[in-house]
C-alpha cells in the first residue's frame, strides 16, 4: 500500500480570517500552522485532527488554482492529500495506473513536505496531492 494516511482534506474558502473564526466557534479549534505558498498563490491554515489535518486555504491573488476554483465551483472542498513515504514512487505508480498528473515531478509543499497534484479527470472526480513529510 503506497498511501499511509490522509495528511489533509482542502477546504478552499474566500475569507480565511472567517473561516479560521467558524471552526473555532464550532470545534474549538486552534491552529496548528499558517502558512502563505507564494509559488501557488495561497495562503493556509492547518487544524490537526488525530494525525492528519483540515486545510483551510484562500487565494492570495486572481492566478491562483485557488481564485480559480473559487471563482467556478465556490466555496467547499477542493482536494484531499494522501501521506505516502516517497512521493516520487507514488506519483509514477498512480501514472501507470492511468492517472493524469499535474505535476510531472514532485515539488516543494507547505510544511516543509514535497507535493504532487493528480488531476481530477483521471482520478474519479477528485482533485488528489500526494503529501511526503
Amino acid at each position: 500500500m503506497i498511501l499511509s494516511e490522509i495528511d489533509h482534506i482542502a477546504i478552499a474558502v474566500n475569507d480565511l480570517e472567517a473561516a479560521i473564526s467558524y471552526y473555532q466557534a464550532a470545534f474549538g479549534a486552534t491552529i496548528h500552522h499558517r502558512e502563505i505558498v507564494e509559488s501557488d498563490g495561497v495562503e493556509e491554515a492547518l487544524i490537526k485532527v488525530a494525525e492528519s489535518y483540515i486545510q483551510l486555504t484562500s487565494a492570495t491573488n486572481e492566478d491562483s488554482p485557488i481564485a480559480k476554483f473559487l471563482e467556478k465551483r465556490g466555496e467547499g472542498l477542493h482536494h484531499i492529500g494522501y501521506r505516502v513515504d516517497d512521493c516520487a514512487a507514488a506519483l509514477q505508480a498512480m501514472i501507470n495506473a492511468g492517472a493524469r498528473p499535474i505535476d510531472q515531478t514532485p515539488r516543494p509543499g507547505s510544511r516543509g513536505t514535497t507535493v504532487a497534484f493528480i488531476h481530477p479527470k483521471g482520478s474519479f472526480g477528485t482533485l488528489i496531492e500526494l503529501v511526503q513529510e
